[in-house]
């Protein structure tokens, strides 16, 4: 499974955050936990039903929204 598969965005889950497919963790606290200092290791015994793969499909994600552009009114 390609790793951008493992994120999803629903509004019927964490009104529609992007998540990790199958639970309620958003992408969100995923980067925040390794923006702390947070191993993998670490995050997988907080949350045993994360994958390592979901971790890095969470920060593909991330660069892939960096990628886009920001258009800015004048």
């Amino acid at each position: 499974m390609p790793l951008l598969e493992r994120i999803v965005v629903d509004p019927e889950i964490v009104h529609g955050r992007p998540a990790v497919r199958g639970t309620r963790v958003r992408v969100t606290d995923v980067l925040s936990l390794l923006a702390t200092g947070a191993t993998e290791a670490e995050i997988i015994e907080d949350y045993p039903y994360l994958a390592a793969d979901d971790i890095r499909a969470c920060l593909e994600y991330a660069a892939s929204q960096a990628e886009q552009a920001i258009l800015l009114a004048s």
